[in-house]
C-alpha cells in the first residue's frame, strides 16, 4: 500500500478533479459548486478527495458550515486559474475553426456602451454568420494567451503595443441636453455654467483622469475658484451621459462617444469654442493568433470604416503620421 501511495503520488495528476478543485476554492462551499457543475455535492466531495490523494497533502480545511483553502490549495489554486482559462481558449479555437465564425472582442463598459453596441447591428445584418463575444471589463488582457481576438482600447501612444492602430482621438466638450437648456436662460460663457449642476466622474481627479475633470476645464478657461449649483457624481461615463440626457445636468463629455446624440440633437454642444483637446485616443488591437482569420479581418475593416465616421462627426482632421499603426 506505502508502494502504491508513492508511485501515486510521484506521477502527474489526472486533470478530471481540477474544474472541481477550482469551483469549491472559488465558492469555499462544496453545495455551491455541485450547483454551478450540475454534480450532487457527495460526488464533488469524492473528486476533492481523489485530488487530495493525488497530490499527497490536504487541499481544504473542512469546517462545519464552510471550507477553506490549506497553503497547497492556494498554491495550486493560483496555477489552476491561470491553466484552465488557456485550456478552455484553446479547445473554444478549435471548435470554432471546426464549426461557426466568430470575433472574441474586450473593451472598457462606457465603450461598448456607447461607441460599439450602437453600431453593430450594421456588421450582423451584413454578416450574419459571424457571430460576436463582447467582453466589457477595464482590466488589460494579455492578447497573447486571452481567449479574445482584438481589443478596443483607449490611451496615449506611449501605452499602447507595437501593432496598434489609432481611430480616433477625443476632445473634452460642455453638454445637455435640449430640455435642459430651454428651461434656464441662455450660457453664453463659461461662468453661466454656475448656475447647473455638472456631472463629473467620482474618480476623476485621480491623476490618469485628471484631463477629464471640470476643475481643468474651469482653469483653462480661468476660473479656477469656479463652484456649481450642486455636484452629480457618477462612475462610469455612459451613466454621466445618460443623466445629461435626462436633463439633469452639464456633463464635460468625450466628443467621441456622444458624437452621434451630438449628430441627432440629443445633446447640444452649449460652448463649442470652450473644447479641451484630450491625450487620449481609441486604439485597435488585434490578437497574434487571430489577425489571418478572415471574420477578424472584415470586423477590424468594419471597425475603421466606423472609426472614419466618427472622426468626421467630431471635426477632427487625422494626420497620417498619427493614424497609422505602431509597428
Amino acid at each position: 500500500m506505502q508502494h502504491s501511495q508513492t508511485h501515486l503520488r510521484s506521477r502527474p495528476i489526472s486533470a478530471g478533479h481540477l474544474r472541481a478543485f477550482e469551483a469549491v476554492a472559488r465558492h469555499l462551499n462544496f453545495r455551491a459548486a455541485a450547483e454551478e457543475m450540475a454534480l450532487t455535492q457527495s460526488a464533488v466531495s469524492r473528486q476533492i478527495q481523489s485530488l487530495e490523494e493525488e497530490v499527497g497533502v490536504g487541499l481544504f480545511l473542512r469546517h462545519t458550515r464552510a471550507v477553506e483553502l490549506t497553503g497547497a490549495g492556494a498554491q495550486l489554486l493560483l496555477a489552476v486559474q491561470q491553466s484552465l482559462p488557456r485550456i478552455d481558449g484553446a479547445v473554444r479555437q478549435i471548435r470554432q475553426s471546426a464549426g461557426r465564425k466568430s470575433v472574441g472582442l474586450t473593451t472598457f463598459a462606457s465603450f461598448a456602451s456607447m461607441w460599439l453596441i450602437p453600431r453593430l447591428e450594421a456588421f450582423q445584418r451584413d454578416n450574419p454568420d459571424i457571430d460576436i463575444r463582447i467582453d466589457a471589463s477595464d482590466a488589460a488582457l494579455d492578447m497573447e494567451v486571452a481567449d479574445v481576438d482584438i481589443a478596443l482600447r483607449y490611451g496615449p501612444r506611449e501605452n499602447m503595443p507595437l501593432g496598434a492602430l489609432r481611430l480616433f482621438g477625443e476632445t473634452i466638450t460642455p453638454v445637455a441636453s435640449p430640455w435642459l437648456l430651454k428651461s434656464n436662460p441662455a450660457i453664453k460663457g463659461p461662468a453661466d455654467l454656475a448656475r447647473f449642476t455638472l456631472i463629473e466622474a467620482g474618480d476623476a481627479h485621480r491623476t490618469h483622469l485628471e484631463w477629464l475633470t471640470w476643475r481643468r476645464w474651469f482653469e483653462d478657461n480661468d476660473m479656477s475658484r469656479a463652484q456649481p449649483k450642486r455636484w452629480l457624481y457618477f462612475n462610469y461615463a455612459y451613466q454621466m451621459v445618460q443623466a445629461a440626457l435626462t436633463g439633469q445636468g452639464v456633463v464635460l463629455a468625450r466628443s467621441s462617444l456622444i458624437a452621434e446624440s451630438l449628430a441627432n440633437g440629443d445633446l447640444i454642444e452649449v460652448l463649442p469654442r470652450h473644447r479641451m483637446d484630450s491625450p487620449m485616443a481609441y486604439w485597435l488591437i488585434t490578437g497574434p493568433r487571430s489577425a489571418l482569420r478572415p471574420e477578424i479581418k472584415a470586423f477590424c475593416e468594419w471597425l475603421q470604416t466606423q472609426a472614419v465616421t466618427t472622426r468626421e462627426t467630431i471635426g477632427e482632421v487625422p494626420d497620417p503620421d498619427t493614424v497609422d499603426d505602431l509597428s
